[in-house]
């Protein structure tokens, strides 16, 4: 399309067409967060789990008296290791939501632009 003044404009498909990669680029981008949240989260629930047990055993062991009350310090690390994975757990659950937000939003910005682009094909424009 070209004007009075020279200028000329891009196709509209060939726009389209990079947009589309650009968004391509960020979906894959978000997907790939996501994964290393998810890692993150399954490794440190696998930790968490198996200090909860080493806590419990811990305690039954002092409680039968085949521990020393000594390690009531040994406890309460684990006691301050178990709340810091609860408190990272929960922020890589809302890291996780927040990157599923983002996701679901690109895909909506993708779909609309595609009906709009249709709409504008079927229009002549």
């Amino acid at each position: 399309m070209a004007s009075i003044f020279g200028f000329r404009s891009r196709d509209p498909a060939r726009d389209r067409n990079t947009d589309l990669q650009r968004f391509d680029r960020l979906a894959k981008l978000f997907d790939q967060i996501g994964a290393e949240i998810e890692a993150e989260k399954a490794g440190l629930e696998n930790r968490y789990k198996s200090t909860a047990a080493n806590a419990a055993f811990l305690v039954e062991a002092m409680e039968n008296g085949s521990a020393s009350t000594s390690k009531g310090s040994d406890v309460s690390a684990l006691t301050n290791s178990i709340l810091n994975c609860e408190r990272r757990i929960a922020e890589l659950a809302r890291q996780k939501g927040l990157m599923k937000e983002l996701r679901h939003s690109l895909d909506a910005i993708v779909e609309d632009g595609s009906g709009r682009s249709a709409a504008q094909s079927a229009a002549g424009g």
